[in-house]
Parts: structure tokens; C-alpha cells; sequence
């Protein structure tokens, strides 16, 4: 990738402005194309769509505007759901109940951010006042955080509305005050175009019909966001997508000549250990907990757990007939798209063909253009072998690998469980399954499975299923590399965090200042002031 910074639209003349191609939107069920959504974006349209977004963020400074567009647009939403379902639909093959209850999930984050917003609490406003008699003497600070700039978003493939245009991303985008251009993705452009025409139906009504084009707008093709990475008026990133595409990205923002902030979501095998214990006290419950999180949106979700640990034994063997059970009765699903569904069948068959790897449920090929779900077996050992290095890798679909361990003498010790948590890399989620017992012994092997795991990821789970991620204040939906390149959340309020940066005022005549740094506190907003948790 090139890092020269694109030029102004103005200084490309017609001779040099390429051909534009054409944006179709695909029914993944057919394949065939359902209609033209217009055309790729230049290095030109980029450029006007991001001058257009600066031009927009003096208007997104003030508080009660965006609070007022954030709601507007969960309106706007709701009030185009039947369309957006529909299209959604035609467009990835998700179902309209799925995508029922994604809408509303949009809809509730633009308006969880509204209300953090109204809040204040994420300015972390601070205030310490001077104190001459200090050694050495302490001069009048007062921090706040304000918005970086024009951020960029890579959309999803598998959320085309929750993390894709009017998603978690750009919401809070636009609650730090952020104006955003949205790269669509290929897999859902018609329904990107309807979600951006709603986000500007809702700027209109808020009073910023002049700017409605800047606070938020949609780019299409590969080569549009490349331009849109390295655009000098772009302070920040937002990604969600595979590791190769994410990490390209990640690699131009850090070498652009003035780097910025990518926060990308790339890749998670969300690991899941089941202890003896568990698999005693309730292996068919268990079986089918799985079989379901697997199978869930044709096993398309980021959180989809790709590598379980069970153990040996009577009781093991008790959860994965439950599980092929539930497994072999889970219909047959559309991939996003045929280049998915591709990858998804050269993935099963290069872990099949590994060494002492078998197929009780056999994933794969079905009917027309839809896959099977099934999973595979390997001995935990085998996962020490570098020849066996891809089972720690996620693939994308209905599987999942199944790691059978040896519990030992009978102590329960983990030991084997533990050296291969070792191996893994950085995920969004792991997963513990325990018994009864065990959650009452803080130093016996639950303790230390659940401590082996919680180096590898952002959200750790006990007895409970990664997929479904609850959108509220205390969720953290991110990981170490390459689960993410950013230790921040994508989900919940705090995600505001990724679009602002810190400012501090020292000895700044009151009258300077921003109003929610003076001592009289106009706004009434919650600050520390001099140690002390003031609630405004």
C-alpha cells in the first residue's frame, strides 16, 4: 500500500479521474444481482465526501445537537425498519427475525449514547484548583476531552446494521462529536445507502439540513477505502473484519506521515473449557449450549466459539453425542457471500485432513448455495504440533474443533488444558464451564483455568455462551491481538472513549475556559474537583 496522501478533488483533472464501476447489490441466496446501488467511489468522491464531514464538525460540537440527532435517528430508524428489514434481508440471507432484533439494537445504542452524552460522565471532567503552598507549587488544572476529528468506518459483513453504516462505531462517533464517512461493505450496499439516508433525514430535522451530507456519509468499493485511510483530514479508524483485511489498514494509518488511531476488530477463536465436573453434572446441557452458539447466524458471529476443550471419559463422550445430535438437526445455511462460503469449505477440509482429526458431524456442502454445520475431534495433545497450528485459527462458519483432554489420576489438574491455552493468541471471548462444587474453591483448577484464560481476552465468560453480547455500560467487546489492535471497547457507552482525547487548561482566565471547566459548573455536569466526585 502507498502512503502518499490523495490529492485535493480539485487538483485531479477529468483526464485522470478513472471510470467509476458499478455498485450491485447481491441476493447471497442466488447469487444473482438484484439491483445497481450506484457506482465506486473515486479518490475524488472520497475526498468530498471527507472535506464535506470537516466542514460538518463545528455544528457536532454542540452537546444538545448530537443529542438530538442521536435520538432523531433511532427514529428515522424505526420509522424505515419494514425496508431496512427487508433489504437486509435480500441482501445476506440473516432472516428477518435476526435482523428484527438487530435493528433494534441500533436503534437502543444511538440511543444509549444520547443519554451518555446528556450525562456528561465521559467528558472525565477534572478540576484542581491552585495551591501556591505546594512543594513545588500546584497550578490551576482542569481536563476535559474533546473529539478528534472526521473518523472513517470499516463496516461489518455479518452485522449489516449493529457494525456496519448506523452501528456501535459510528454512534459513538457521533456522541464524541466525530462526523464519519462509512466505508460500505459489498456484502449489503443497497441497505448501507437506506441507513445513511435516515441518518441524514434525522440531521435535517435537528437543524443541520446545510451539513446533513457531512455528519454522515457512504463510500463504496475496495479502493475508496484505501484513499479513505490515508486522507490527511481523517483522524481516526473504526474496522470490523478479517485479520488480513485489518491489519492492511492498521499498517497505513501507523505509517501515514501523521498516524492516527485505528481501532480494528480483525479475528477471535473465542476458546471454551468444559471441566470434568461440568461435563458430569450437565453434559447434555452443555451439548446443546454449544450446538446452538455454533450454529447461531450460521456460525457468522465474531464470537462463535472455535475451539473447546472436553474431557475424556464416559462424560465427555455424553456431550458430543448431544451435541451431534443437536448438531445434525440444525438446518442448512446461506453464507454471507460465495467468496465466504469458499473459505469456509477450504477451511473444514484443510483442518479435516490433519492427523488424528475426526468428523462426528461432517461440515461442509449442502443443497444449492447453502453449507452444513458440523464440528470436528482432536486430541488435545495434537495441538502442541505445529503441523495442527490452524486448528488455533478461526474459521469462519458452522465448525467448530472439539479438543479432547486427559483429566489424569483424578486430581483434575488442567494441566494439559493450561499448555495449550499457552499457545493461543489475543480473543474477544473465553469460556468456562465448571461444576458446582467448583465455584465455591478459589485455589483449585476452575480458579486456574479461569486465570489461564483471562490473559486471552476482553471478556470472560462462566458457564455461559459468547455469543450475545449484551449492550450496557460494564461490557468490554474487544481483546488482545488480533482479537483487536486497541485495548477499547466497540460495544457499550465507553466506546465513546476511541474518538476523544484529553486537554488540560492550565491557569485559564475563567472566561477562556469551556463552559463545563468553569467553577460555577453552568452545564451541571459530573467532575472531580480536588479529589472530590462532584455529581453536577
Amino acid at each position: 500500500m502507498s502512503n502518499n496522501i490523495p490529492r485535493a478533488a480539485s487538483e485531479l483533472s477529468q483526464e485522470e479521474e478513472p471510470v467509476a464501476a458499478e455498485v450491485w447489490s447481491v441476493d447471497p441466496r442466488t447469487g444473482e444481482r438484484r439491483e445497481s446501488v450506484g457506482h465506486e467511489a473515486t479518490a475524488a468522491d472520497v475526498d468530498a465526501a471527507v472535506r464535506a464531514a470537516e466542514a460538518a464538525r463545528p455544528a457536532l460540537a454542540d452537546r444538545e445537537t448530537r443529542i438530538a440527532l442521536l435520538r432523531a435517528a433511532a427514529e428515522e430508524l424505526e420509522a424505515a425498519g419494514e425496508e431496512i428489514i427487508a433489504t437486509a434481508d435480500a441482501e445476506t440471507a440473516l432472516g428477518t427475525t435476526r435482523l428484527t432484533g438487530e435493528l433494534g439494537r441500533t436503534t437502543g445504542q444511538l440511543r444509549a449514547f444520547a443519554d451518555e452524552v446528556a450525562d456528561g460522565g465521559y467528558l472525565d471532567l477534572t478540576i484542581d484548583h491552585a495551591d501556591p503552598s505546594a512543594t513545588p507549587p500546584r497550578p490551576d488544572l482542569r481536563r476535559t476531552r474533546l473529539p478528534l476529528g472526521v473518523v472513517a468506518v470499516y463496516a461489518a459483513s455479518n452485522f449489516p446494521l449493529a457494525f456496519s453504516v448506523p452501528g456501535g462505531d459510528t454512534a459513538s462517533a457521533l456522541a464524541a462529536g466525530c462526523p464519519v464517512v462509512v466505508k460500505a461493505h459489498p456484502d449489503h450496499p443497497a441497505v448501507s445507502e437506506l441507513c445513511v439516508a435516515a441518518v441524514r433525514r434525522a440531521a435535517e430535522r435537528v437543524g443541520l439540513a446545510e451539513l446533513a451530507d457531512g455528519v454522515l456519509s457512504v463510500v463504496h468499493g475496495f479502493d475508496a477505502g484505501v484513499e479513505l485511510i490515508r486522507h490527511p483530514l481523517v483522524a481516526a479508524a473504526g474496522f470490523t473484519g478479517s485479520i488480513r483485511g485489518g491489519r492492511a489498514l492498521f499498517d497505513a494509518a501507523a505509517s501515514r506521515p501523521v498516524p492516527i488511531p485505528f481501532h480494528g476488530e480483525l479475528g477471535s477463536l473465542n476458546p471454551v473449557v468444559v471441566t470434568a465436573a461440568a461435563a458430569e453434572e450437565r453434559a447434555d446441557a452443555i451439548g446443546a449450549g454449544l450446538a446452538g452458539s455454533m450454529t447461531m447466524g450460521v456460525g457468522q458471529f465474531c464470537t462463535k466459539p472455535g475451539l473447546v476443550f472436553v474431557p475424556g471419559g464416559p462424560a465427555g463422550d455424553a456431550l458430543l453425542k448431544t451435541l451431534a445430535e443437536r448438531v445434525d438437526e440444525a438446518p442448512a445455511g446461506v453464507l454471507l457471500d460465495g467468496r465466504m462460503r469458499e473459505a469456509f469449505l477450504e477451511g473444514v477440509r484443510e483442518r479435516a485432513a490433519l492427523q488424528d482429526v475426526t468428523a462426528p458431524v461432517v461440515p461442509g456442502e449442502a443443497d444449492g448455495r447453502t453449507v452444513a454445520a458440523g464440528f470436528l475431534t482432536v486430541p488435545a495433545a495434537r495441538l502442541a504440533d505445529p503441523a495442527h497450528g490452524v486448528l488455533l485459527e478461526e474459521c469462519f462458519g458452522p465448525v467448530t474443533v472439539i479438543a479432547r483432554y486427559d483429566v489424569g489420576n483424578g486430581d483434575g489438574e488442567p494441566t494439559e488444558v493450561i499448555g495449550a491455552l499457552e499457545r493461543l493468541a489475543g480473543n474477544l471471548t473465553a469460556s468456562l464451564h465448571i461444576g458446582a462444587d467448583e465455584a465455591e474453591d478459589p485455589t483449585g483448577p476452575a480458579a486456574r483455568l479461569l486465570a489461564a484464560l483471562t490473559p486471552l481476552a476482553g471478556r470472560v465468560l462462566v458457564n455461559g455462551w459468547p455469543t450475545g453480547v449484551a449492550v450496557v455500560p460494564a461490557q468490554h467487546h474487544g481483546g488482545p491481538y488480533p482479537a483487536t489492535t486497541s485495548t477499547s471497547t466497540s460495544v457499550g457507552v465507553a466506546a465513546i472513549d476511541r474518538w476523544l482525547r484529553p486537554v488540560a487548561y492550565q491557569d485559564t482566565p475563567p472566561a477562556l475556559l469551556p463552559p463545563e471547566l468553569r467553577d460555577e459548573n453552568p452545564l451541571g455536569l459530573p467532575r472531580r474537583v480536588n479529589g472530590r466526585r462532584e455529581l453536577g
